[in-house]
């Protein structure tokens, strides 16, 4: 089974698994848009990206973590935020593609990160997959880990997701 773990968001991440291996991890794709160059998602990459990673041979799926508005949040980039979320929402079904959304809470909760930093992503799967430490060796990398960590919860947890 093919799993693409999605961190919503421009910071976000989209991560690749094979079964519980990484094949690939990608930064969202972004552009900037007007005279302040502000960013927004590069949807035509992100189809890019989903499409080149669609095996025939095996199921692919999407698992996206399931975040609504916070507090102090402004209502420009609260816009800008549910934009990228429903770009992925309707990229996985014009490519057929089954998504799946898990809250922050449940796979934090499943890796035991609850309460701790926002690097403690990074730091667990590196202790997990120790051959990708270069990959995530930035304090930025925090949202690639959370994207790995969001698919290997759905491989290690799918039977919740039957219900």
């Amino acid at each position: 089974m093919r799993i693409i773990g999605i961190d919503p968001g421009l910071s976000g991440a989209i991560a690749i698994l094979d079964d519980l291996n990484i094949s690939d991890i990608f930064d969202m794709p972004v552009m900037s848009e007007g005279k302040k160059n502000k960013n927004q998602l590069n949807s035509a990459q992100l189809v890019n990206i989903i499409k080149k990673n669609i095996l025939t041979d095996k199921e692919t799926i999407v698992i996206v973590e399931q975040v609504s508005a916070m507090p102090g949040q402004g209502v420009t980039s609260m816009f800008n935020f549910g934009q990228t979320f429903g770009a992925i929402k309707g990229i996985c079904a014009s490519l057929n593609l089954p998504i799946f959304f898990v809250r922050p809470a449940k796979w934090k909760k499943h890796f035991d990160l609850i309460n701790s930093s926002k690097d403690a992503s990074r730091t667990k799967v590196i202790e997990m997959y120790p051959s990708i430490s270069e990959r995530l060796s930035k304090k930025k990398d925090v949202n690639k880990a959370d994207a790995i960590l969001i698919a290997r919860y759905f491989k290690e947890c799918k039977a919740q997701f039957a219900e």
